[in-house]
C-alpha cells in the first residue's frame, strides 16, 4: 500500500490497483495550499462523517475524477442528489469491493452536512485485503466500542487516528485507542489546521514511544 497525506484528515491510500481517498479536505486547509487538488485520483471517496473539514473536496473530485462515495445511508444521499455514484453503508455492516472488505464501525462525535443537512452518525473505517488491514477512525472520542475491532477485523497494520484534542480524542486518549484496537502503528490527523487543535509533536511522539508504540506524523504531501 502507499499512503499519501493530504492535511487534516485527508489521506489517499493506494491499493490493489485502487486509488481511495478519505475526506478530502485540502483547498480551504492553509497547509495544503501546495497540493494540487485537481491532480488527485481516486477511484472511491471515503466519507467518515459530513463535517466541512471532511468533505470539502469531496463534489469537485468526485465529478473530475468519477469516482464513488463510500459513507453512511445519508450522507451517501445528499451526493446521490448531486448526480455522484456511491455505495451507502451502515454502522457494523461491511462490504466486499473489488479492491477489498470496508466495514463500517461506530465513532463518538457528532455530524451535519456543510449545507446543515442532517449527516446521520459518524463513523470509521476498517479496510482489509490481502495487503493488509488499516483502520481511519475519523473524528471520535475515545470509546469502548473501539474494542470490537479486534474482535470483529483482521489484525489491524496500521491505524489513523485523532490526536488534536478540543474536538476529537487528544494524543494520550488516542493512546489508550491504540490498546484497544491492538495496534502499536499510528498515524496522527486532525491536528494542527487550527488554533484549537495545534499540537506539540514531540511531546506526542514521545507519549507513544514511552508506551512502546510508533506515532507517524507525516508532513502534508508526504508518502509512505
Amino acid at each position: 500500500m502507499k499512503i499519501t497525506y493530504y492535511g487534516q484528515s485527508c489521506f489517499g491510500i493506494e491499493t490493489k490497483g485502487k486509488k481511495l481517498l478519505f475526506d478530502p479536505f485540502i483547498s480551504p486547509n492553509e497547509l495544503a495550499k501546495d497540493v494540487n487538488v485537481d491532480g488527485i485520483e481516486a477511484d472511491y471517496i471515503l466519507l467518515t462523517h459530513g463535517h466541512q473539514d471532511h468533505t470539502a473536496d469531496a463534489e469537485r473530485i468526485a465529478k473530475k475524477t468519477g469516482a464513488k462515495i463510500v459513507s453512511n445511508f445519508e450522507i451517501y444521499s445528499w451526493y446521490g442528489q448531486k448526480d455522484i455514484e456511491g455505495h451507502p453503508m451502515n454502522h457494523g455492516g461491511k462490504w466486499a469491493f473489488d479492491f477489498g472488505t470496508v466495514k463500517y464501525v461506530n465513532a463518538v462525535h457528532s455530524s451535519s452536512l456543510p449545507d446543515g443537512t442532517y449527516a446521520g452518525n459518524p463513523g470509521g473505517f476498517v479496510v482489509w485485503n490481502d495487503e493488509g488491514c488499516f483502520y481511519h477512525a475519523g473524528d471520535t472520542a475515545l470509546t469502548m466500542d473501539l474494542k470490537l475491532i479486534p474482535m470483529t477485523c483482521p489484525k489491524l497494520d496500521f491505524a489513523i487516528l485523532p490526536i488534536g484534542d478540543n474536538f476529537t480524542m487528544g494524543y494520550e486518549d488516542s493512546i489508550i485507542a491504540s490498546d484497544f484496537i491492538e495496534c502499536d502503528r499510528i498515524l496522527g490527523c486532525h491536528y494542527d489546521t487550527f488554533g484549537f487543535i495545534k499540537i506539540d509533536h514531540d511531546a506526542a511522539k514521545k507519549a507513544f514511544a514511552d508506551k512502546g508504540k510508533e506515532l507517524i506524523l507525516l508532513p502534508v504531501g508526504g508518502t509512505m
